[in-house]
């Protein structure tokens, strides 16, 4: 049993996470957040702490960076849109047990003082930025690190306040360059 609530979006999100574990779900109905939720999250947080585990697509990161804000010291875990994705929908819903499991493995939180150990230099040098298949390339990225994908300004901003170290940055780097043959 996991310690933490899973903070999902819906119902079909709650039943996806069961098959891959058994834990407590608390769901937010979409970002038109009720009260009670709001109440009922707030006192999983105080007491066994909380992970936020939204779609990744628009809605889900809207609903995700108002949680964040409201509960700073949340656990986040990212599935990967491409391990949450089924022709015409994206959603926890969709991933597999596994995808699950492994977003879990690889919770973050995040850090109240940031360290600024990444740069848009960062981002620019290794192909992450300003480039054709930037976008393609942060998204691996962000799954291998757990992370979650994100723009270019959100991408730095994440792996400098989840803790990202400079040897694990490197380390993923190299595994996506071996595999895409580089």
């Amino acid at each position: 049993m996991l310690k933490e609530v899973l903070i999902v979006e819906g119902k079909m999100d709650t039943v996806a996470v069961h098959r891959a574990l058994d834990c407590e779900t608390i769901e937010t109905g979409g970002f038109a957040l009720r009260p009670d939720t709001l109440r009922q999250i707030e006192a999983a947080y105080h007491k066994r702490g909380i992970i936020i585990l939204t779609d990744p697509d628009g809605s889900g990161e809207r609903i995700r960076k108002f949680l964040t804000k409201k509960f700073p010291k949340a656990g986040q875990a990212f599935v990967p849109k491409k391990d949450a994705s089924v022709p015409d929908d994206v959603g926890i819903e969709q991933a597999k047990p596994e995808a699950i499991r492994e977003a879990l493995r690889k919770v973050r939180h995040e850090s109240f003082t940031p360290a600024e150990t990444f740069t848009a230099a960062d981002l620019r040098d290794n192909g992450l930025a300003g480039s054709p298949d930037a976008s393609s390339r942060r998204a691996l990225l962000g799954a291998e690190l757990g992370i979650g994908y994100g723009t270019g300004k959100t991408f730095l901003r994440r792996l400098n306040t989840y803790g990202v170290t400079r040897e694990e940055f490197t380390a993923a780097l190299r595994k996506l360059d071996e595999a895409a043959g580089k």
